[in-house]
């Protein structure tokens, strides 16, 4: 939580609130890897790679991160 702290100066000049939404949803998908045990680096980098490579949007729940166990 610190990180957020540290950047709060930062988000002001974002640019735009979708730049805030899209803070908040990284920020959530990093703190879910975390808590589940999941290197947040190594599972982003999977699944950004396996969506980029055609993963369907039928089976999406199946990279979540509690399900890395």
């Amino acid at each position: 939580m610190r990180v957020i702290e540290l950047g709060l100066k930062n988000y002001l000049f974002g640019g735009a609130d979708s730049g805030g939404d899209r803070a908040v949803a990284m920020y959530t998908i990093l703190q879910s890897a975390k808590l589940n045990g999941v290197n947040p680096e190594a599972y982003l980098r999977n699944t950004l790679a396996s969506i980029a490579g055609g993963y369907p949007i039928s089976e999406i729940h199946e990279p979540m991160p509690w399900t890395k166990r």
